[in-house]
């Protein structure tokens, strides 16, 4: 199986990042004439082929998701992370809820498309070494969400699992974000096998694993004190980690 992973690798990585500079002047290109109904429809289907993409290395990827979930109000999908490739199904998925991510600031720039959409499709560029500007930036995208009846999506161990055993969730970026949007609701997501794409490194890339995503039961923000909707969080989207 690893020796198939050393040939199937370099013609993903061909395939990837060729998509990603064929989608950047295409999200250019939306965003100058249709605006942000136009830069989003072309990173929403550029995160469709980005999944697809991932059928190179044998990687299907499966949504376990039977909810109907709100609309026409401010959902906060909190999940674990394992890996780059949580995001584009995440993405496509729930597409209609217009997820907006939190993300590290060093992405926002070297990263063709990614750097693009991240700076220009509403996410939240923090710095992790100045708290100052972290919180600032995190209340002011926690308001933006709120008047745009939009949805965010944050990690909140921050960083990658690379052995998909979860890391201690962080408090506050939920925190703040739950504190501008009490009317709308928390979604947990259970993200399974996404971290198996780098089990060997960054080369070869590991193959043939199924990447999951399971949406929990959303739950109001204002049904429960800050501290047990954190915790109980925590506890659902852990607990169903293969």
């Amino acid at each position: 199986m690893k020796i198939l992973s050393y040939i199937l690798s370099p013609i993903f990585a061909l395939v990837f990042y060729a998509l990603l500079i064929i989608f950047h002047p295409i999200q250019w290109l939306g965003l100058k004439l249709f605006g942000y109904k136009g830069h989003k429809f072309v990173v929403d289907y550029m995160n469709f082929t980005l999944i697809k993409s991932l059928l190179v290395l044998l990687i299907p990827v499966k949504f376990e998701n039977k909810l109907d979930l709100p609309e026409n109000t401010t959902l906060i999908f909190v999940a674990n992370h394992q890996g780059m490739f949580d995001i584009p199904p995440i993405i496509w998925k729930f597409r209609k809820h217009h997820p907006k991510f939190v993300s590290k600031v060093e992405l926002g720039k070297g990263i063709p498309s990614i750097s693009f959409n991240l700076r220009h499709g509403g996410a939240a560029l923090i710095n992790r070494k100045d708290s100052k500007q972290a919180i600032a930036e995190l209340t002011a995208f926690a308001k933006k969400i709120n008047t745009n009846k939009w949805s965010a999506v944050i990690f909140p161990e921050g960083t990658r699992s690379r052995n998909g055993q979860p890391k201690e969730f962080a408090v506050n970026g939920l925190k703040v974000l739950t504190k501008y949007n009490k009317e709308g609701f928390v979604v947990p997501l259970t993200i399974n096998n996404s971290w198996k794409v780098f089990k060997y490194g960054k080369f070869p890339l590991g193959i043939g694993s199924t990447i999951s995503i399971k949406t929990h039961e959303p739950i109001k923000i204002d049904s429960l004190p800050f501290e047990e909707l954190f915790a109980k969080t925590e506890t659902i989207i852990t607990k169903s980690i293969l």
